[in-house]
């Protein structure tokens, strides 16, 4: 076993062991350990979901007939039908003046909404869509930087039944568009531009764009974020948000809903086409988020959580759901190295920040930077630091408890946008072991599978989930038959959840992330599909062909394109810079490869698709056994041991 770097002091207090106490004394169960608890609740679905709904207390209008008709349908399973509740009223339980945001603007001060405040702002914003015509399953999208009007704009949403998805503004127009001409929202709510880094950035020209190819559209609501009074006489069906919701709101009301109602779209990109368009329901989301909140992250009240994320990360989503909790939510708008890389260790003291979460990405960079949070801060409330998107490395679990804090439970998560939760998770009753991931996920039948579809332990394997689970996606927008989704997760084992994942599971329950299995790009944690980059680069006058790839780097995934030169050119560093320059205002800054190395051949299966998985794999010093699907086999040769891939 590694090293285990924190130990809880006190686990009998935590709501985990709150809950363990519950189910033996209500099931006659004699519990005593995680990995029982575990066991227990992948055994026992129905009764474990059942009492994740009593003690979060859902607020409902009418219960539930059953918990679940069949845990064996992957997917298809139906959970708490007949129910009857609202998302938005959930986290809106609260209207007292407790802070429930903390905003922090790059640059500016602190600004606070209370519980009261927002439930307010909701109430008008309601009533302004109410009063536009948009009903239950309509629409709306945000093209909209982490400020409070996202989450207000959000809940109006949920309150009404209509559906919410976002994009961050950093996105070009075109990938914005090829999410949102896919759903056809009815509004759009912007802000006119967004801060990063020392500098503003207009979103204007792109919004308006965006606008003109959405039909669907029946108005623009633009937050005045910028500038007091933006500019917005070319931008159609176009209104100021001040204006929008200047009005005598009637009481807010809260539509109730089947569990399985459609909250939000988000999007994951796959290798081939547009983004994929997953639906998340109401219940599920919810559910499923404070089951982790309440038991993997011990959050209560009182605590104070933050998540460095943007809009359109699913972490996003999984922050906002806390206010149903009653916990303050901070969000943060800039660039987290502004102006000297100190920014958020700073906002964390001040705020007395008990959670704060972030990226493995973000995590390196304090690292690489020699940042130090221990000599300019105290931290003393901070308990629990949350890391995600890519692999933590053993170092970088050094990094916290020799730079950070020593008194703190670094928790490694994993899950990601298909299923807006996680696999595996914090758990304030273990140990954290560096390297690892503390546990799988409650409720979570977690696995690690050989090519045979067998369990294994102690080897690298594919991370499956043999159990459906309430977060399950309930379709794909424009997905007839459902074969998208089948295709999606289905496709690799028969009736068991494919996620795309290499992991190894420990014999004490605990798990290691290796990367993406498939051909999905993880930079950041943000997954993107190669097809967006593709689009793009293919489109460049002088490229002829071209492949992208992720190579696990430095514990993190960086992307690499390769480019076949059409006859007569050569790759220079101008061509290079314009390849860049075309993806970050196309696609968004997050697109841009790494390394662009130019090759003689791509690499082709007799199907004609562009093998990706091979070349990753020979990159990656792994050998490819089965070649025989290949046009030209020896053409994966030319991937081997290139040097411009070794620094």
């Amino acid at each position: 076993m590694k090293d285990i770097l924190w130990t809880p002091l006190s686990p009998e207090k935590t709501q985990m062991s709150q809950l363990i106490q519950i189910i033996n004394e209500s099931y006659n169960e004699d519990i005593n350990s995680y990995n029982e608890l575990h066991q227990w609740s992948v055994e026992n679905l129905s009764e474990f979901w059942e009492e994740i709904w009593n003690y979060s207390k859902i607020i409902h209008s009418k219960s539930y007939s059953h918990v679940v008709d069949d845990v064996s349908k992957m997917p298809g399973a139906k959970w708490f039908p007949g129910a009857r509740f609202n998302f938005a009223e959930n986290l809106l339980r609260f209207r007292d003046h407790k802070p429930a945001i903390h905003f922090k603007k790059e640059g500016k001060d602190v600004i606070s909404l209370s519980f009261r405040e927002v439930y307010d702002e909701v109430e008008k914003l309601t009533h302004a869509l109410r009063s536009l015509g948009v009903v239950k399953g309509d629409r709306v999208a945000g093209f909209i930087p982490n400020i409070p009007e996202s989450i207000i704009a959000m809940l109006a949403t949920a309150s009404i039944g209509a559906i919410w998805s976002s994009s961050s503004p950093d996105f070009g127009t075109k990938a914005v568009l090829n999410r949102f001409t896919q759903i056809k929202p009815k509004v759009i709510f912007a802000a006119d531009g967004y801060f990063y880094n020392g500098k503003s950035y207009d979103s204007l020209k792109k919004l308006d764009e965006i606008a003109k190819k959405l039909p669907s559209l029946q108005k623009v609501v633009v937050i005045e974020y910028l500038n007091e009074k933006p500019e917005l006489s070319n931008i159609i069906s176009s209104v100021g948000y001040k204006d929008f919701i200047n009005c005598d709101p009637e009481p807010l009301s809260f539509e109730q809903l089947p569990f399985d109602h459609p909250l939000y779209i988000m999007y994951s990109s796959g290798t081939t086409g547009l983004p994929k368009s997953i639906v998340h329901s109401a219940g599920g989301t919810l559910i499923q988020h404070l089951k982790e909140l309440y038991f993997h992250c011990d959050l209560v009240r009182e605590d104070c959580i933050f998540y460095f994320t943007t809009c359109g990360w699913m972490m996003w989503n999984w922050l906002v759901s806390a206010l149903s909790i009653g916990s303050t939510i901070v969000q943060f708008d800039g660039s987290p190295f502004y102006p000297d890389g100190k920014e958020l260790w700073k906002l964390s003291e001040q705020l007395d920040i008990t959670i704060f979460g972030t990226s493995a990405k973000y995590i390196d960079a304090c690292k690489e930077s020699k940042i130090r949070p221990l000599e300019f801060t105290k931290l003393s409330k901070l308990r629990l630091i949350l890391s995600t998107g890519s692999p933590l490395m053993d170092d970088s679990f050094d990094y916290v408890y020799q730079n950070i804090k020593q008194d703190v439970l670094l928790g490694s998560i994993s899950g990601g946008t298909d299923i807006i939760s996680c696999f595996a998770l914090s758990n304030p009753m273990l140990p954290v072991i560096r390297g690892e991931l503390q546990c799988k996920g409650l409720g979570m039948n977690v696995h690690s599978y050989n090519e045979q579809g067998d369990s294994i332990i102690n080897e690298k394997g594919e991370l499956v989930c043999k159990s459906a689970f309430p977060s399950m996606p309930i379709y794909f927008w424009n997905d007839k038959d459902d074969q998208k989704y089948q295709s999606a997760y289905f496709e690799t084992f028969k009736g068991v959840w494919h996620h795309g994942d290499f992991i190894s599971v420990s014999e004490h329950g605990s798990i290691t992330i290796f990367g993406r299995s498939d051909a999905t790009l993880n930079p950041g944690g943000v997954r993107i599909g190669t097809a967006e980059i593709y689009k793009i680069v293919e489109s460049v006058d002088f490229i002829d062909d071209s492949l992208v790839i992720g190579q696990e780097w430095d514990g993190n995934e960086r992307i690499i394109l390769f480019t076949k030169m059409k006859k007569g050119f050569f790759l220079s560093d101008k061509k290079i810079d314009h390849i860049r320059s075309e993806i970050k205002v196309h696609c968004s800054p997050r697109h841009i490869p790494e390394k662009i190395i130019e090759i003689k051949e791509i690499p082709y299966t007799i199907s004609g698709k562009k093998v990706e998985i091979a070349v990753k794999r020979i990159i990656e010093g792994e050998e490819v056994k089965n070649r025989d699907s290949l046009i030209k086999p020896e053409v994966l040769s030319y991937y081997k041991d290139i040097p411009e891939l070794l620094d």
